[in-house]
């Protein structure tokens, strides 16, 4: 069984358009027990743990590739085989001419509720995904919300700051 690690501070980095780090905080560094040197050039994936829909990636590379900021729960994976679990928030960075030239995530400690939340609604996507890939996945995710009458959006902020 691998150890769940918890997250403090903020854990800060930056990519290219194509999901390469270029840069990422101490705090980062320590928490995923990569080096800098083995996380720059990388792909972010590079921390994705085997417990995230594919989904749910599609669905934020499609946000932020359309200029919009995206709040995610994410259980990411560290160098050891240990895991955590963060409230992302992504934006895209945007040249002088508003041209997307990488992007600009910030992860935080997760409230415990919607960590909750996120395991429960992800194993459900995964299930749609076995069945019919990431497109599955998504029509799942967004009937999921729109059974809900509920966005997104809406229903991860309530998550995170809805207390314990």
């Amino acid at each position: 069984m691998s150890e769940e690690k918890k997250v403090n501070g903020f854990l800060v980095s930056k990519t290219d358009t194509r999901g390469r780090i270029t840069y990422c905080n101490q705090a980062f560094i320590d928490i995923s027990g990569f080096s800098e040197n083995e996380l720059l050039g990388k792909p972010h994936n590079i921390v994705r743990h085997k417990d995230m829909p594919r989904s749910i990636f599609a669905y934020l590379w499609r946000e932020i590739a359309q200029k919009k900021e995206v709040n995610v729960y994410v259980k990411n994976l560290a160098k050891d085989g240990g895991y955590y679990w963060v409230f992302a928030n992504v934006t895209p960075s945007l040249d002088t001419a508003g041209k997307v030239i990488g992007y600009y995530s910030v992860r935080r400690k997760p409230n415990p509720k919607g960590v909750s939340l996120a395991i429960e609604l992800y194993a459900k996507i995964q299930e749609a995904e076995k069945q019919g890939g990431i497109e599955s996945g998504l029509a799942f995710f967004h009937k999921f919300f729109a059974d809900l009458k509920q966005s997104y959006d809406n229903f991860i902020l309530h998550a995170q700051v809805g207390g314990e």
